[in-house]
């Protein structure tokens, strides 16, 4: 016997592999940014934003915080390392972090494979981070030559989701 539901029922979407919003990311991270879904793209009752991101080989992610936001990181392919205020653990295929407000973090890919990691991001808005940074990617074309941060980046991070990022990493 089926139950009847109660109450309203939530959006559903689906996405296939190559569907959602992708951005190309700058150096020192280069590779991409996937964005899947978020509170801006989906009506949802909680704020989030979730998607995953590809370090290319001998690439990292700064060390940065985020002071309102908490973040899950997933490694779906690869292997690398997450730097955690300061200590290094050993991140391969499967490894799941949960980062709390304001605990530095850094992701470093020292091998010659893409590390690539599912991000759960509560509230969201670090899928508006990376559209400002990025440029827009097509799935199947081939990586552009690393690029520059743009200019205001110290700007956009501290409008967006960043509570602290190690500036001794200058590109501009």
């Amino acid at each position: 016997m089926a139950s009847e539901m109660v109450g309203e029922v939530g959006e559903v979407k689906i996405l296939g592999p190559n569907d959602g919003r992708s951005f190309w990311q700058p150096v020192p991270a280069n590779g991409f940014v996937r964005n899947l879904f978020s509170d801006r793209t989906i009506a949802s009752k909680n704020r989030f934003s979730v998607g995953t991101q590809t370090v290319a080989p001998c690439s990292f992610i700064r060390e940065h915080t985020h002071d309102r936001n908490e973040e899950i990181i997933f490694v779906v392919r690869g292997a690398g390392v997450c730097r955690l205020d300061g200590e290094d653990h050993v991140l391969e295929e499967g490894s799941c972090v949960f980062l709390g407000h304001n605990r530095r973090h850094q992701f470093l890919n020292p091998h010659d494979q893409p590390m690539t990691f599912l991000w759960f991001f509560m509230p969201g808005g670090l899928d508006s981070f990376f559209e400002q940074i990025g440029r827009p990617r097509q799935p199947g074309e081939p990586a552009p030559e690393p690029f520059a941060r743009p200019k205001d980046v110290a700007e956009i991070e501290a409008r967006s989701v960043f509570g602290w990022t190690d500036l001794t990493y200058n590109n501009n």
